[in-house]
């Protein structure tokens, strides 16, 4: 199945270490994080490989020129020092001011340098070393740094408000850690970043719209404690891939999701406490592979505009209170490997839906109220369908859908409800 993200992990160390006059220089929509799942973290599973997407530019030249050596040990002696616990031993070899022989610090030729030119440290790899402490302001010194991967530690507290200095920072990955508070603002102001993971800590409060409008590839923010509405710029963002599952977020989808980009390829929203229908703008993501908004309570019946997720793979509705029948249009899309509807109201499927059974793609749809079906919902639970009173109930056209037309007719629904819900 095609992934917006590969799990090789050695590509990071071949980047940072290779003496090129480019050194740490990603191109081409390719970004890197080491790791499996799992470590002394914060409690599940950190990132881990190379996610390929787009919008990755070269290596950024800080403003203020290299960072000298000398600075980068003072500040890397300063975080050693901030670091209470070290099971692994890892920090015995920060001695010293020859800061490219301490482990998991990588050094490269600075961009463009001369070749007598003192080498700059370009990435941190932390990844599963368990280390005990915080983030210290003086990290902000380490102005050439390309890569911060801490994944699967106990770091706590916040992130300091200097990391917006670090201005060559393209991949930050803080998961599965310990970190708490209100979302870590200051990442939406790091001016090169392209990937972000704060997945598996104890972030909390809403998640703000801004973080939307930045030029992210990768956006990770799964089973922390967020809550609030979803950003109604939700689809704004030029990411690959979004996921926002396992945490407490409410509301509705907005009604303009899709409208505003089309490179989205996976995103997640399951284990939150969504409402409402899902929105006919989700159509608009030709490029989707995974749709998940499994167990929220969205309700009412499946937009035909779903026909038009050409690439998707995996379609994963489970858990919420969907009703009326499952369309042929969705059960035909031709590059669905699985298809899960269990635990709604669907009323039927058709033909179409049955040869998923056939074809090697997987089809969950149990625990719902399809007559002469195995494993169906008790019949007095079928007696009164949620969400009756929405106005997403599907009415199936009796034009066939056209894809390429889809956005125009879209706005102008979208422009009319608009019109009528603001009318006196």
């Amino acid at each position: 199945m095609g992934k917006t993200w590969l799990w090789l992990p050695a590509f990071i160390l071949w980047q940072i270490i290779l003496p090129t006059e480019a050194a740490i220089t990603i191109g081409g929509g390719v970004g890197i994080n080491i790791g499996n799942v799992g470590g002394g973290g914060g409690g599940g599973g950190g990132g881990g490989g190379v996610w390929i997407g787009g919008g990755i530019n070269d290596s950024p030249t800080s403003p203020s020129g290299p960072a000298k050596l000398s600075s980068v040990y003072t500040a890397l002696q300063a975080w050693k020092s901030a670091i209470t616990d070290d099971p692994l031993g890892i920090l015995k070899t920060w001695v010293g001011s020859d800061v490219c022989a301490y482990r998991g610090v990588f050094c490269a030729d600075p961009q463009g340098g001369a070749d007598s030119a003192e080498p700059v440290v370009a990435g941190i790899d932390l990844n599963h070393a368990n280390l005990q402490g915080i983030l210290v302001r003086e990290l902000s010194v380490l102005v050439d740094i390309s890569v911060l991967h801490l994944n699967s530690n106990r770091f706590s507290g916040t992130v300091p408000d200097t990391f917006k200095d670090l201005y060559s920072l393209q991949e930050l990955d803080l998961s599965n850690n310990r970190f708490s508070g209100p979302f870590p603002i200051v990442t939406l102001y790091i001016p090169n970043l392209v990937y972000l993971d704060l997945r598996f800590n104890s972030f909390s409060g809403p998640v703000p719209e801004d973080l939307f409008n930045k030029g992210l590839d990768a956006i990770f923010l799964n089973n922390n404690q967020f809550e609030g509405e979803l950003p109604q710029n939700l689809g704004n963002s030029p990411a690959s891939v979004i996921n926002l599952a396992n945490n407490k977020l409410s509301g509705n989808i907005p009604a303009s999701f899709g409208f505003m980009s089309s490179k989205l390829k996976e995103i997640l929203l399951l284990n939150n406490q969504l409402t409402g229908c899902i929105p006919e703008g989700v159509g608009l993501f030709s490029e989707m592979q995974v749709f998940d908004v499994s167990r929220n309570s969205l309700m009412g019946h499946l937009p035909d505009t779903i026909s038009c997720l050409s690439d998707i793979e995996v379609l994963n509705l489970a858990h919420n209170k969907l009703s009326g029948e499952l369309p042929d249009l969705v059960c035909s899309l031709r590059s669905l490997l699985n298809l899960t509807v269990a635990y709604n109201f669907f009323s039927g499927f058709s033909q179409e839906c049955s040869k998923l059974l056939f074809r090697n793609a997987g089809f969950d749809f149990s625990l719902n109220c399809i007559p002469g079906k195995n494993m169906q919902r008790p019949q007095p639970e079928c007696s009164v369908i949620p969400g009756g009173g929405l106005n997403c109930l599907r009415i199936p056209s009796v034009e066939p859908l056209v894809c390429g037309a889809l956005l125009g007719n879209l706005e102008v629904n979208l422009t009319s409800s608009s019109s009528l819900s603001s009318s006196p």
